[in-house]
């Protein structure tokens, strides 16, 4: 082994032993008052290379990185980022943390290169009596998406689903919970609604709400997973592969279903997945899987990976976009990382 790929090892290891107990401190402090959208400042150091050991690689697997960010802010709530949404326009975009709060802001690019950040803002996220959500204790707010101006959010611990009006009410939009299928309340703690998305129209199961689950197994050890439409409920699963578990999930148009994966272990260190699954796959009670884009450990630049999003620039390329959650911890980071999907 090389002395930098034990460095990276041995980061690794730090990060798996201390996240679990620093990120559950972080939410015991989680704000609990407050709903004025406060608009904040927050620095961006780019990231030239993705490989740490060959700075010029710019390809890896089905993805050529394009640039990233490490983000800091003095905001006291800024941080946790565990889901993103992307405008069309690749720029504005649309978080929130697992401390139950909105980020909402703009991608300044730089040469196709993102470059910063700018009109940055945060608000609590409201619950449907207008108090924040985490006045309920609903504060681990850990996936999103939209639909016909509707956004959901998987909330962990509570096993909940809220809707948000955002199209009609923006960042006031209060939080409604839907009707969830009973067996939610089995999932493992702190384990489970990592992944939301909704297919838009013209893709395979278009406007149904699939939920995948981050670590609620199944008796076969395959992750728990659903299909949600109104009143109807079809379950299957996703199949669990070399110990990842999922930490979110997007739509590649017109039908592809993008899984964002991540594994700590004390032995092998941090890493993520991507897997690409075909939408067509996904049945009542069929096993689906799908091939990995790109795997990447801590030879690379990545820390707790949680956001996925997608987006078409101007030159009509197919854009991911990955957000991590930095747990509020010193020796974890917030990044924003961007590739171009250019073949498998």
């Amino acid at each position: 082994m090389r002395p930098t790929s034990r460095r990276w090892l041995t980061a690794g290891t730090l990060i798996a032993a201390l996240i679990l107990i620093v990120g559950s401190f972080a939410l015991a402090q989680a704000p609990r008052t407050g709903a004025t959208v406060t608009r904040i400042a927050i620095a961006a150091t780019p990231i030239e290379a993705f490989d740490n050991r060959d700075p010029t690689r710019i390809r890896f697997g089905a993805l050529e990185f394009r640039g990233g960010l490490v983000l800091t802010s003095e905001y006291r709530a800024f941080g946790g980022i565990s889901a993103l949404r992307m405008e069309a326009d690749g720029a504005h975009f649309l978080a929130l943390t697992d401390h139950g709060f909105w980020l909402r802001g703009r991608i300044v690019y730089r040469d196709g290169k993102p470059a910063g950040i700018a009109d940055a803002e945060m608000t609590p996220m409201l619950a449907w009596d207008g108090k924040p959500l985490a006045a309920h204790r609903w504060y681990d707010t850990e996936s999103l998406t939209e639909f016909d101006g509707q956004l959901y959010v998987g909330i962990e611990r509570v096993e909940k689903i809220v809707r948000f009006d955002y199209a009609r009410d923006g960042l006031a939009a209060r939080g409604k919970p839907i009707k969830v299928p009973d067996d939610f309340k089995t999932f493992t703690y702190n384990k489970s609604l990592e992944c939301l998305t909704v297919p838009p129209k013209g893709s395979p199961l278009a406007g149904q709400l699939i939920a995948v689950t981050e670590h609620s197994l199944d008796a076969q050890g395959n992750h728990r997973s659903y299909i949600l439409d109104g009143n109807r409920v079809a379950r299957f699963s996703v199949q669990r592969s070399d110990d990842f578990d999922v930490s979110d999930c997007t739509i590649l148009p017109p039908a592809d279903l993008l899984l964002l994966e991540r594994r700590f272990s004390l032995l092998r260190g941090l890493a993520m997945r991507i897997r690409r699954i075909p939408l067509g796959l996904i049945k009542p009670d069929a096993l689906i899987d799908g091939k990995p884009l790109i795997v990447a450990d801590l030879a690379y630049q990545i820390d707790n990976m949680e956001g996925i999003a997608v987006h078409t620039n101007a030159a009509n390329e197919t854009i991911i976009t990955l957000v991590s959650d930095d747990n509020f911890s010193v020796i974890q980071r917030n990044l924003l990382l961007q590739f171009a999907l250019v073949g498998e």
